[in-house]
């Protein structure tokens, strides 16, 4: 609907991309566990996904954060 739309034209995503606007994407929650990000199990981080940004998270699990936003901004 409209919100797809919206994030159908959005800015590139980079490593200060929050997780909230990442989920609003087409196929973005699926990205997201291909690459292991654990935020998306936790409790924790559902309270605060408008805050959780790309490369902290990358940073702090270790994850290969070029690769990511280079899948998620193929979308």
């Amino acid at each position: 609907m409209a919100v797809g739309w919206r994030y159908k034209y959005m800015a590139k995503i980079t490593q200060k991309t929050t997780l909230a606007d990442i989920l609003k994407i087409k196929d973005g929650e699926k990205i997201l566990a291909k690459h292991n990000v654990p935020c998306l199990g936790c409790a924790m981080a559902h309270m605060e996904m408008d805050k959780l940004r790309v490369g902290d998270i990358c940073l702090a699990y270790s994850i290969d954060c070029s690769k990511l936003l280079k899948d998620l901004n193929i979308k």
